[in-house]
């Protein structure tokens, strides 16, 4: 059993005022295999205490400087993708190898920051005015587990880029990348108080990071409700606050798309992190003309797909990433076949072979409606609705029947096509007739899926605030 008894505040590994550790479990075995201590509001005080002290040198610093940090400090990630990936695939679950790509490819992305600190030094003459870009400030990160590393990385780099110092907290679940992270901090030599490291349950450590007096900007991903109350919890103190929050995405297959091609690429992208992706696009809408053959395609796709330990190269379906997340899921699946939806594959039994361990089965309902609790509410797990269109209209309109607006996807015959139908489509993302995922392009939802952006040239936006001088 590891055990993980500091923290990391003030550029050093500190004992922790909290008492009492947090258990890290392996959801494909249900066994603890690390204890990461807890930390408490001394703790939290201590944190925002450094970050306060060091922002003032380091929001001083030049664009420069603080890029050669950036690049310092994606050399010493990258010494630790194998075990980054290790980390993440232990404590939630995602097949180790395909965690080394969908989960720690984000560290080559990491060094593109390093140019964008230069944006920070841009300065704009509006008549007989300066206009100039500075730091937010001090900001408080909370992060999810299901991409903990990417959504670290989404987070941290653009604050360094723009000169923000930072206390982060990571999900209980999954803690162990954000030490790992930590020690290429302190490896680098990275000026203490810039990066603050805090471990712990987020019933006890979130509000008070989020109404933290020293606390200038939050960004948290993670549901909707949390943002709610984070939203609401900042109002008082009218902190900048920048949300990721949840989906319920759609992928429009038009009639003269390969349908074949398109239902592949659209399941496997769902299945891939066992459906726990806030990007997800679990409502597929089909022409009614050929739902029947989608259906059958869909089915076959699915169960085609390995559900297995892993550490097993072969396996493309791991566990959820708890118990507890296993038995949400589960629920949602009793609820589609309550509501009248049919199981085209997949449902409540353990997959064959799986005895223990956080696992569901891939499943695709059909019959569904888009009214229907499975199609409305995020699942966060292996389902998918098979949802038949009458007109293209009518996909889009479906698409947009939403409370979410994240993501969604197209497939049409031709690219224009699909950008036309696209450009109809009210979310902050839509992957074209299969386009792939883009750390360069912006991240970010409308309606309740949150609000500013992450990653790309305007992942910076949200860490700096624009000042007028009038000559």
């Amino acid at each position: 059993m590891q055990r993980f008894d500091k923290l990391f505040i003030n550029g050093a590994w500190v004992a922790p005022h909290g008492s009492g550790y947090t258990t890290v479990v392996n959801p494909a075995t249900e066994e603890a295999f690390a204890e990461v201590c807890n930390a408490d509001l001394d703790d939290v005080n201590a944190a925002f205490a450094a970050a306060r002290a060091a922002f003032p040198a380091w929001s001083q610093t030049t664009a420069a400087e603080r890029a050669e940090w950036i690049r310092k400090l994606h050399a010493a990630l990258e010494k630790r993708k194998d075990q980054l990936a290790l980390a993440i695939t232990q404590s939630m679950g995602c097949p180790l190898e395909i965690a080394k790509i969908i989960q720690v490819n984000c560290v080559k992305a990491f060094e593109k920051f390093a140019e964008r600190a230069y944006e920070m030094e841009k300065e704009v003459r509006a008549g007989s005015s300066l206009i100039v870009r500075e730091p937010v400030g001090v900001c408080a990160f909370i992060t999810p587990w299901n991409y903990p590393l990417y959504q670290l990385i989404g987070k941290v780099a653009p604050a360094l880029a723009t000169g923000c110092t930072m206390v982060l907290k990571p999900s209980s679940v999954t803690p162990l990348q954000d030490l790992i992270f930590a020690e290429a901090v302190e490896e680098i030599g990275l000026p203490k108080g810039v990066f603050n490291l805090i471990t712990g349950r987020g019933g006890v450590l979130g509000d008070a990071m989020v109404t933290h007096p020293e606390a200038d900007m939050v960004s948290f991903t993670g549901s909707t409700a949390t943002g709610k109350r984070i939203q609401r919890l900042a109002a008082d103190s009218i902190k900048r606050v920048c949300l990721e929050l949840g989906g319920k995405s759609a992928f429009i297959i038009t009639a003269d798309a390969p349908l074949e091609k398109a239902l592949t690429s659209g399941i496997k992208d769902v299945m891939i992190n066992s459906g726990q992706t806030c990007i997800a696009t679990t409502r597929i809408l089909v022409p009614a003309s050929q739902y029947e053959e989608a259906a059958a395609i869909a089915k076959r796709v699915t169960e085609s797909l390995k559900v297995g330990d892993p550490m097993d190269k072969d396996s493309f379906v791991g566990p959820m990433s708890s118990m507890g997340q296993r038995d949400t899921v589960l629920a949602y699946i009793q609820k589609g076949l309550d509501e009248g939806a049919k199981l085209l594959t997949g449902g409540l039994a353990r997959p064959a072979g799986l005895d223990k361990g956080a696992y569901v089965q891939p499943t695709i309902f059909r019959d569904v409606h888009n009214k229907m609790t499975i199609a409305q509410e995020e699942i966060f797990g292996p389902v998918i609705c098979l949802i038949p269109y009458r007109d293209v209209a009518e996909a889009i309109e479906i698409a947009n029947d939403s409370i979410y607006g994240l993501s969604g996807a197209v497939w049409a015959g031709t690219q224009e096509e699909a950008i036309r139908i696209a450009r109809q489509i009210r979310t902050g993302g839509v992957y074209i007739n299969g386009g792939d995922f883009n750390y360069d392009a912006p991240l970010g939802g409308y309606k309740q899926s949150g609000n500013g952006r992450e990653w790309g040239d305007f992942g910076i936006h949200e860490f700096y605030e624009i000042k007028s001088m009038q000559l």
